[in-house]
C-alpha cells in the first residue's frame, strides 16, 4: 500500500524536494537560538562583548526572518501538493468507479461511497501535506539537538536520550488501539452519510406518508453508533496523548536534577545548564510534534486503505481478443441461459430465445420472475459465467465483444427514469454528445415533447432540478424516449416504460415509442399487457423460465398463464386501444 501511496508523489517530485529542503533550512535554524544562547552566556555577556551582542541579535533576526518566508513556502506548497494529489486520487476513483460493474452497486450505499470520495480523501490530503514535513523537520531537530548537547556534555544527553526507548514503545502500544478505534470511527461516519443520502433523496416519500420522526430516528440511531465510535477513537487517543506526554515530561525532570547535580559539582557550567534547558525543549518540540502527527497518519492511513479498497475491486473489462460490435442487423439469441446474483439462488434458468431483426418480442410474468434480469443480462450489465449458456448478438456471443460496442447498440427506456441535474438540452444530449442541434430537436418532436418545451421561458436550457424533480413522469419518460432517439441504437429495450403512468400521457408516450421501435429490434417488459398485444411474440416468464410462448391470440386460445394475467386486468366491457 505504501508504494501505492508514494505513486502519487511523482508528478510532484520537484516541489516535494524544495518542500523538504524548505523544512530541512526551518530545523537548521531553530538551532541558532540555543547555540547563540549559548555563546551569550558563556562569552559576549562575561567578556562584555557588546556589539557582538546586538550582531548577534540582528543575525537571528534575520534567520528568522528568512524562517518565516520558508515556512510560507511550506505551508503554501506543501498544501498544494497535497490538494493536487487528493484531486489525481478522486479522479482515479470516479474513473474506476464508472468502470465498477451493476454488482458493486447493488452492494454499495451511495453515502458511503461519497465518503471515500470526500472525507476519507481530505484525510489523505493532510497526510501527503504533512506527512513527509513533519518527519523531515522532526527528524532533523531532534538528531541536530542530540548532536549539539553531545557536543556540550554527552554523560547528561546520554541519560536524556535513555528516554526515548520508552517513549517508542508506549507510542506502538497505544497507536494499535488507536488506529482500530479510528476505523470504527470512519465506518460510524460513512454510515451516517449513507443515512443522509438516502432520506433526502426519498424527503418527498417521506412527507407523503409523514414519517419524518421515522427518519429522525433511524438518523438518530446512525449518530448515536458514530457518537460511540467517537468515544472508543477519543479515548484511545486520550490515552496515547497523556501516555506519551507523560514520558516527554520525563525528559524535563531529568534534565533538572541531572544537570543541576551536574552544575553543583561543576561538571558543566551555568551557560551550558541553561543552553541544555533550552535546547532540551527543542528535542522535545520535534517529539511531541510526531506524537500528535500519530493521529493524522492514523487518519490518513485509514482513509487511504479505504480509498484502496474501492480501486481494487474488479472492473468491467473486455476480453483480450474482444471484438466491436458493428452493422448491427439485431438478431438476438438467448442459448440455455442461467443466472444467479448469488450463487444458491438462480433468477434464471435455461432461457432459450430467438428475436430476428426488427420484431419485438414481449416478456410478460408477475414480478421477480426474472424479465428485467434478462433485459439486463443483454447489455452484459451482469454477465454470465461460462457454462451457463450462451447469449448472441448476430451470431455473436457478447462476451466476445467489448462492452462499449454492444452498449452503444442498445437503447434502454425504464420505468424509473433517471435524469442528471442540468437542463432539458444537456439530458437530452446524453444520448449522443455529438448531436447537432437539429438531431435533437428532431429527437425531441419524435418524442412527443418538442410543444411543451417550447413553452418554458429558457426553453431547452430550462434547469430540471436533481433527478428532473420540476417535471412529471410523463415529461421525463419522453425525454428518456428522446434521449434513445438521438442514440438511434439498433436494439431496443424498454422495460416497464409506461407502467406508471396515466391513460392521457400514456397514449402519447405509446405513440412515441411505437414510433422509436419501426426498425429496431425491441425487446419489451410489461406489466400493461394491452401495451403488448400488437407485439410478434409474447413470451410468459415465471420463476426464470419461458413458460409459454406466441402471438396474443395464440397464448388466449391455449388458455393458460398469458389469458388468466390477460383476465385480472380487462373486463368485457374494457375498451382495448
Amino acid at each position: 500500500m505504501f508504494k501505492r501511496f508514494i505513486y502519487y508523489y511523482k508528478p510532484h517530485k520537484k516541489m516535494l524536494a524544495l518542500d523538504m529542503l524548505a523544512a530541512f533550512f526551518i530545523s537548521v535554524i531553530g538551532m541558532v537560538y540555543p547555540v547563540v544562547t549559548n555563546k551569550m552566556l558563556n562569552e559576549y555577556i562575561p567578556q562584555k562583548m557588546y556589539s557582538t551582542i546586538v550582531i548577534a541579535g540582528l543575525i537571528v533576526l534575520a534567520l528568522y526572518i528568512a524562517r518565516m518566508l520558508l515556512r510560507y513556502f511550506v505551508q503554501y506548497y506543501g498544501h498544494l501538493i497535497g490538494v493536487h494529489m487528493q484531486s489525481k486520487m478522486r479522479q482515479d476513483l470516479f474513473a474506476h468507479l464508472e468502470k465498477l460493474p451493476f454488482s458493486f452497486y447493488d452492494n454499495h450505499e451511495t453515502g458511503r461511497i461519497m465518503t471515500r470520495i470526500t472525507s476519507d480523501l481530505f484525510e489523505v490530503c493532510e497526510l501527503a501535506h504533512h506527512g513527509p514535513e513533519n518527519l523531515l523537520i522532526s527528524t532533523a531537530m531532534i538528531v541536530l539537538s542530540f548532536v549539539y548537547l553531545f557536543t556540550i556534555d554527552h554523560i547528561l544527553t546520554l541519560i536524556i536520550f535513555a528516554c526515548v526507548p520508552i517513549l517508542v514503545v508506549v507510542t506502538m502500544h497505544f497507536r494499535k488501539s488507536m488506529k482500530r478505534a479510528f476505523d470504527e470511527r470512519r465506518k460510524s461516519n460513512a454510515t451516517i452519510n449513507a443515512a443522509v443520502e438516502s432520506s433526502v433523496t426519498g424527503i418527498r416519500v417521506t412527507k407523503a406518508y409523514t414519517n419524518a420522526e421515522r427518519e429522525i430516528e433511524k438518523f438518530k440511531k446512525g449518530d448515536e453508533e458514530f457518537v460511540s465510535a467517537s468515544h472508543h477513537a477519543y479515548r484511545a487517543m486520550a490515552q496515547f496523548h497523556a501516555s506519551t506526554s507523560f514520558v516527554t515530561d520525563i525528559f524535563n525532570v531529568f534534565i533538572l536534577i541531572a544537570g543541576g547535580l551536574f552544575l553543583y559539582a561543576g561538571r558543566i557550567s551555568f551557560g551550558d545548564y541553561s543552553t541544555f534547558i533550552v535546547s532540551v525543549n527543542l528535542f522535545i518540540s520535534p517529539i511531541n510534534t510526531l506524537i500528535s502527527f500519530m493521529e493524522q497518519f492514523q487518519n490518513g492511513v485509514s482513509g487511504f486503505k479505504r480509498f484502496v479498497e474501492i480501486m481494487d475491486e474488479a472492473p468491467e473489462k473486455d476480453k483480450t481478443d474482444a471484438k466491436e460490435l458493428k452493422d448491427v442487423q439485431g438478431v438476438i439469441e438467448f442459448k440455455n441461459v442461467t443466472y444467479a446474483y448469488e450463487p444458491t439462488k438462480e433468477v434464471i434458468r435455461n432461457v432459450d430465445l430467438r428475436l430476428e431483426k426488427g420484431r419485438k418480442l414481449a416478456l410478460v410474468g408477475p414480478s421477480g420472475g426474472g424479465k428485467t434480469t434478462l433485459c439486463h443480462l443483454l447489455p452484459n450489465f451482469y454477465r454470465l459465467d461460462e457454462g451457463n449458456g450462451v447469449i448472441t448478438i448476430d451470431g455473436t456471443d457478447i462476451r466476445e465483444l467489448t462492452l462499449e460496442s454492444v452498449r452503444k447498440n442498445i437503447g434502454i427506456v425504464q420505468q424509473d427514469v433517471f435524469l442528471f441535474a442540468g437542463t432539458i438540452r444537456e439530458n437530452i444530449l446524453y444520448g449522443r454528445t455529438d448531436a447537432t442541434e437539429e438531431e435533437m430537436v428532431e429527437a425531441v418532436r419524435r418524442a412527443n415533447i418538442h410543444d411543451y418545451i417550447m413553452t418554458l421561458e429558457k426553453g431547452y436550457d430550462t434547469e430540471i432540478g436533481e433527478r428532473g424533480v420540476k417535471l412529471s413522469g410523463g415529461q421525463k419518460q419522453r425525454l428518456s424516449i428522446a434521449r434513445v432517439f438521438l442514440k438511434d441504437p439498433a436494439i431496443l429495450i424498454l422495460d416497464e416504460a409506461t407502467s406508471a403512468l396515466d391513460n392521457t400521457t400514456e397514449v402519447l408516450i405509446q405513440q412515441a415509442l411505437d414510433e422509436l421501435c419501426k426498425g429496431r429490434t425491441t425487446l419489451v417488459v410489461a406489466h400493461r399487457l394491452s401495451t403488448i398485444r400488437n407485439a410478434d411474440e409474447i413470451a410468459v416468464v415465471l420463476d426464470g423460465r419461458i413458460t409459454e410462448r406466441g402471438t396474443h391470440e395464440e397464448l388466449m386460445a391455449a388458455e393458460g398463464t398469458y389469458k388468466s394475467l390477460y383476465s385480472l386486468q380487462f373486463r368485457e366491457n374494457d375498451i382495448i386501444c
